[in-house]
């Protein structure tokens, strides 16, 4: 169902606010997921400075329009009848860092492998873990993204970042009660601006080698060459979701154009003809047969946004 509101009033509120942000009405957001799958969000709005989020919240609080926050959408699955309301890309447009003493400041569209690298070549250890993850600054903060035994909770000293309203915060980690996966931030819809990450001395050469052998491992290990959200499900406690999707039989399990990777069962990706219903009928499979076969109930760690 439509959310009450007119996508032009919804426009028109976002120029009255802010005249020189870009939007896009009806923008298809398969061309904004990794999955390269999605329907139409009714308006579009890549922010071009940190002020950008602030206004976009304000005009949609004020006019009732709903709000989603992507970033490169590397961990977004868009249902096929696209998203009712605005949505807010953070990316490219806001993608600064500088190295201040053991210190990153980093905006929040900024790729996580490009802070990783930027903070190697400083000789600043302490995000090495990240080089790997297909996201940007902003959403890793917001859902304490990790891998390698690293993640963000471990590192971020503190965070600019929007509320509802559209009211500017600086935030320190303390603040952000952060769990596996998730923060305050991802609970109460928090828009992050930028994020400044405390981190050690380090030899540039050996993270800069760490950094290459960690790529190295997620080439040989995971389906990067197709289309996919990254890893499907979160990690059940005291179990690994790929060993037990393995365990159940169901690498290469296939509903229309999405898969089960046979080469990493924690992923699903598509043929390049998978729709989100395809996607969204393998996961519920897959939670349903490995709790059958072992008794654990799977979580997807896919953000699912929009309309059937």
């Amino acid at each position: 169902m439509r959310q009450s509101g007119n996508p032009a009033d919804w426009a028109e509120a976002l120029l009255a606010q802010r005249p020189g942000l870009t939007l896009r009405r009806d923008e298809p957001m398969a061309r904004h997921t990794t999955f390269r799958i999605g329907g139409p969000a009714d308006v579009f709005v890549d922010a071009a400075e940190p002020e950008d989020a602030a206004a976009v919240a304000r005009a949609c609080h004020a006019c009732g329009a709903p709000l989603a926050v992507i970033g490169n959408g590397s961990n977004l699955l868009v249902r096929d009848g696209g998203i009712r309301g605005v949505v807010l890309r953070m990316g490219r447009g806001i993608a600064r860092c500088r190295v201040q003493g053991d210190t990153l400041h980093a905006q929040a569209g900024l790729t996580l492998a490009a802070a990783a690298k930027a903070t190697a070549q400083a000789g600043l250890a302490g995000l090495t873990f990240a080089e790997g993850i297909p996201g940007t600054v902003g959403g890793a903060v917001a859902m304490n993204a990790g891998a390698y035994g690293g993640d963000m909770a471990q590192i971020v000293r503190s965070v600019d970042a929007v509320d509802a309203r559209g009211n500017i915060h600086t935030l320190p980690v303390d603040a952000l009660a952060y769990g596996y996966r998730r923060s305050m931030l991802l609970d109460g819809g928090w828009i992050v601006t930028a994020a400044r990450f405390a981190l050690t001395p380090g030899d540039t050469q050996a993270l800069l080698a760490q950094m290459r052998q960690n790529a190295a491992q997620r080439r040989a290990k995971q389906p990067l060459q197709c289309p996919s959200a990254g890893s499907a499900f979160k990690r059940p406690a005291g179990h690994f979701a790929a060993k037990l999707i393995d365990d159940a039989g169901l690498k290469g399990l296939r509903v229309g154009g999405a898969q089960v990777s046979p080469l990493h069962a924690g992923f699903i990706v598509s043929d390049g003809k998978a729709t989100a219903a395809d996607v969204l009928a393998l996961l519920a499979l897959v939670r349903q047969r490995v709790l059958a076969h072992s008794g654990v109930a799977l979580e997807p760690e896919i953000r699912i946004l929009g309309e059937d």
